[in-house]
């Protein structure tokens, strides 16, 4: 008789230890004898249960049940939609002058409907990426299943699941190589003939066929499309291919699927393809296929991880031990200790390497297109409702980049800039027939066809979002101090964008300064005086604070390259007129350039806080009245009723307070962000019940911006000066890092015990002199490039 899965999940699986992990992460990374590792004693039974494996363009999500075993399968450019042209209301030019006039003149109310009428876009072909069908393998179930064991080895970058029935040790491998363009499983037992199942791909909402070729391939043909974010008839062409490659045993094709009897081994090799950018998808699957078939599992694997580490292990971190009766657990149940108050600093360290593993897997250099919402991966639901799995400017996109510089993943970084020039591109048609204006203009979300009109009220008309975006280059020159990537790259996007706002923005006349607008604080709502709710406005603090950053960028890349003299005069008179942060009657840093009720206390988004985190206009050290307005704003959003939790806005608030140089508060949000953000297999989600969500979401941003705020934390390079231990909580009293990165093109190690710094040392790339900080104490040190400086306490003198 054989065992139900039912009885599988309920019992039966003996527990398999996690393998010791070293407390101190030195040289050993390098030397591949650290695991850092995600485990289970169960099979995932939700998508948010899955393992995450991909190569920078395609996507699985394992589930490990050994008798219907399932590979959730995504791409990147799996997009329907298309490009198009007539997005911007063309009401909106002509009634902006009038707009504008109702704002200053403070006739909210009739302002608000006049927008509401004329600003927003026509999203018609929008599109979003579409999930791809499940590849299954369906095997007889079987009785007596012990020592069930699911894992992703983040260093290796290999998902596996092995059980034992009787004697036999079975064992499955799945990744998903860049080196090769191909997602990899391998089935191997340790005894002959064991391997059997039946291979054919799940069903799928999506125009395509399923054939047969020869007895060992599956070929799936089908196109990208949909009718609720697009026409239903737009969308990229696709092909699956997908392999059987057996040692022993019988392989046939039976109907849309290929059965696999009696193997000592079998491996799968799946190709995907679209015809996004004109690119064949029939051939490109093909050719990958042939140039993988010939190659042991074991030869692609050797290559995968010979491509992967290099990367993933430029970074380490130890935050000490966790206690050994924890550390034995597997990876959810110590989620959910978390959750209930356990102290698990082990737990916290494989987060913030999660959130690299997640920004290789799904961003590499030569990757089609950036991480979306859900990186490259696809649950299904966010496509399905209105957000769709898009690129949200609003903060989503950035956050997921947040870590690529500090985490030593800079070139990971490289496909969002070539979505930045298609924004560029298409954003001088917005700005001209929108605006009236030269130069380019984004609002709050873009497609891969760099859309940039605006979206609904409310939400897309987000005027500075371009900034936002695009200060992801700003990073990525500072962090490196390439200059020749700022004079090719971001100042020519950068200094566009500052035409566009130096010929759109106008002077309020009430108080004379040069502000935005008709624009969204996103995605917020105030109180009008009539006791209205309007959500657009003129010179709401974010827009200031990305115009002041934008300004300010364009003026030190002026100096820096020696050009464009005149037009930084006209930014410096221009950012002098800018408005000043305020604070507010209640103590609070101001939203809106007036001092506003807000319509919704508990909204998810703290977007004015941008001065203090990404920007840097905000400090405890130089500007402590607006730090301490900063803080008395997040603390009203969060005790106001049904604050609105979403993953991201919990990973806000690890930077905030890193920035505000409160590393206990810090990290009480990071082990809420882990505990009650995160799902079993430490994806991060966007909640049930918030932004018109029906159940809880994927959303990377989480995780990646989980990252930067643990890197926050502990090394802080944006006030002209490496910081070292600037927010250390008390809960990681002895640890040390590894290849963190700060501005200026320096990697950075230290060390700590007792909570005091131990040792550092700094590499640079490029040479250069720079300041150095620990607490109150500083040392200057100059350094050619490649030169190491190691610095003790003794190093750093009291600052005055």
């Amino acid at each position: 008789m054989s065992t139900t899965r039912r009885e599988f999940l309920q019992g039966g699986i003996a527990l398999i230890s996690l393998p010791r992990v070293p407390a101190i992460l030195s040289e050993d990374v390098a030397d591949g004898e650290r695991h850092d590792e995600l485990w289970y004693q169960l099979p995932a039974t939700r998508w948010l249960e899955a393992l995450p494996i991909g190569n920078g363009r395609m996507g699985g999500m394992v589930f490990g049940d050994p008798f219907q075993e399932r590979v959730a399968l995504s791409e990147s450019t799996a997009w329907s939609g298309a490009p198009s042209t007539g997005d911007v209301n063309p009401g909106a030019l002509p009634h902006l002058s009038e707009i504008r006039e109702l704002f200053f003149a403070r006739k909210y109310d009739e302002a608000q409907a006049l927008c509401s009428q004329y600003l927003p876009g026509r999203m018609s072909n929008f599109g979003t990426n579409l999930p791809l069908p499940e590849l299954q393998f369906a095997s007889d179930p079987v009785k007596d299943i012990a020592d069930y064991r699911r894992s992703l080895s983040l260093d290796e970058a290999v998902a596996r699941v092995t059980f034992r029935r009787g004697d036999a040790v079975f064992e499955r491998e799945f990744l998903c190589s860049h080196a090769d363009s191909v997602l990899a499983a391998h089935f191997r037992c340790t005894r002959p003939s064991q391997i059997s199942f039946r291979m054919s791909f799940g069903p799928t909402p999506l125009p395509c066929t399923v054939a047969v070729e020869g007895q060992d391939t599956l070929v799936l043909r089908g196109h990208a499309w949909e009718h609720m974010h697009s026409s239903g008839h737009d969308g990229v062409e696709l092909r699956i291919r997908a392999r059987v490659i057996a040692e022993g045993g019988n392989v046939a094709a039976a109907g849309q699927a290929i059965e696999v009897r009696g193997a000592d081994a079998v491996t799968v090799y799946v190709t995907i393809a679209t015809s996004f950018r004109g690119v064949a998808p029939e051939d490109a699957c093909r050719r990958n296929m042939e140039r993988v078939s010939g190659r042991s599992f074991s030869t692609v694997k050797q290559m995968h991880g010979a491509d992967h580490q290099p990367l993933y292990r430029r970074a380490s971190l130890d935050l000490g031990r966790s206690a050994a009766a924890i550390r034995q657990q597997p990876t959810d149940v110590r989620r959910r200790g978390l959750q209930n108050g356990a102290d698990d600093p082990e737990l916290i360290a494989l987060f913030f390497q999660y959130g690299r593993y997640l920004t290789i897997a799904g961003s590499r250099e030569d990757s089609p297109l950036p991480l979306a919402l859900q990186g490259i991966w696809n649950d299904g639901l966010a496509s399905s409702m209105g957000w769709t799995d898009d690129f949200h400017l609003d903060i989503n996109t950035e956050q997921n980049y947040w870590p690529a510089e500090v985490c030593n993943l800079s070139e990971c970084q490289i496909p969002l800039f070539g979505l930045i020039e298609e924004m560029r591109t298409a954003g001088r048609a917005t700005a001209r027939d929108m605006y009236g204006s030269p130069g380019w203009v984004a609002h709050t979300v873009t497609n891969p066809w760099g859309y940039t009109a605006t979206g609904g009220i409310g939400w897309g008309i987000f005027v500075t979002a371009g900034i936002w975006i695009a200060l992801q280059m700003w990073d990525h020159y500072t962090f490196r101090s390439d200059v020749e990537f700022l004079r090719s790259q971001a100042y020519p996007v950068l200094r566009e964008a500052a035409e566009f706002f130096l010929a759109y923005m106008v002077i309020d006349p009430n108080n004379g300064w040069l502000v935005t607008g008709p624009s969204d604080s996103p995605e917020n709502w105030y109180i009008t005086p009539t006791g209205g709710h309007a959500a657009e406005s003129m010179g709401n603090t974010v827009d200031r604070d990305f115009v002041f950053a934008l300004f300010s960028m364009c003026i030190e890349a002026s100096k820096t390259l020696g050009l464009d003299t005149e037009f930084r005069v006209k930014l410096e008179q221009a950012r002098a007129k800018l408005p000043p942060l305020q604070i507010g009657g209640h103590g609070q840093l101001q939203e809106w350039i007036e001092d506003f009720g807000e319509a919704e206390p508990n909204h998810r988004h703290t977007s004015h806080l941008a001065a203090l985190y990404p920007l840097h206009e905000i400090s405890p050290r130089t500007a402590s009245k607006l730090a301490a307005a900063a803080e008395v704003t997040l603390q009203r959003r969060l005790h106001a009723p049904h604050w609105e939790q979403s993953e991201w806005g919990r990973a806000n608030l690890v930077v905030y307070y890193a920035r505000l140089l409160r590393g206990n508060e810090a990290h009480d949000y990071l082990t809420g962000l882990i505990g009650q953000a995160a799902d079993d297999n430490l994806l991060t989600f966007s909640s049930a019940g918030v932004a018109g969500a029906s159940q809880n979401i994927c959303a990377i941003d989480g995780n990646t911006a989980g990252s930067a705020g643990i890197a926050e934390m502990l090394l802080q390079s944006q006030a002209g000066e490496i910081e070292l231990l600037p927010a250390l909580p008390a809960a990681w009293p002895t640890g040390s890092l590894r290849g963190l990165c700060a501005r200026g093109g320096y990697v950075v190690d230290i060390a700590w015990r007792d909570g005091k710094l131990l040792s550092a040392t700094v590499a640079s790339h490029r040479g250069g002199s720079t300041p150095v900080r620990y607490r109150n104490r500083r040392t200057t040190i100059q350094l050619r490039p490649g030169q190491t400086i190691h610095l003790r306490p003794d190093n750093f003198t009291e600052t005055t």
